[in-house]
């Protein structure tokens, strides 16, 4: 795509990407915590010695531990789908930010992902550097640990 692409239709590009990698996530964990779960079982027979019995608490401990990454999954997608993603030339919750080369959504963490072969990485509400530059506009400067930064395109 080039880069005369409507905001608007490029927003919703990254966006799109940015739920596409969240249920893929919570698919995974979701796999996971499934199969875990199923091989904690123990099957229906009378006797079970004490490697079956190992066996079936170790994979209930693997379940219980994939059960928070399923749940915060679940409140990524909740935050994402609840976010109000409008083109906006304010540094605020939906906006994708382009500061130090790099490009960010804020919105939720995520690991980084490609849209249109530029790199993208979701950033919380609550992240430090978000904190540093809510309110901002193109063009204005905010300081993070002690680098000063500019704010070189919101979408």
């Amino acid at each position: 795509m080039t880069a005369q692409i409507d905001p608007a239709a490029r927003k919703k590009a990254i966006i799109d990407r940015l739920m596409s990698l969240e249920e893929q996530e919570l698919a995974t964990a979701q796999a996971h915590y499934d199969a875990f779960l199923k091989d904690s079982q123990l099957d229906d027979r009378e006797g079970h010695d004490k490697d079956d019995i190992a066996a079936s608490r170790e994979n209930a401990d693997l379940a219980a531990a994939f059960d928070a990454p399923v749940h915060a999954h679940h409140a990524k997608i909740d935050v994402i789908e609840n976010t109000d993603f409008s083109v906006t030339d304010t540094v605020q919750p939906g906006a994708v930010v382009k500061f130090n080369d790099r490009r960010f959504v804020v919105c939720v963490s995520t690991t980084r992902f490609e849209v249109d072969g530029k790199t993208y990485m979701g950033i919380s509400t609550q992240s430090p550097i978000y904190l540093a530059m809510v309110g901002l506009q193109e063009g204005d400067m905010f300081t993070h640990n002690g680098t000063e930064f500019e704010v070189q395109e919101i979408l």
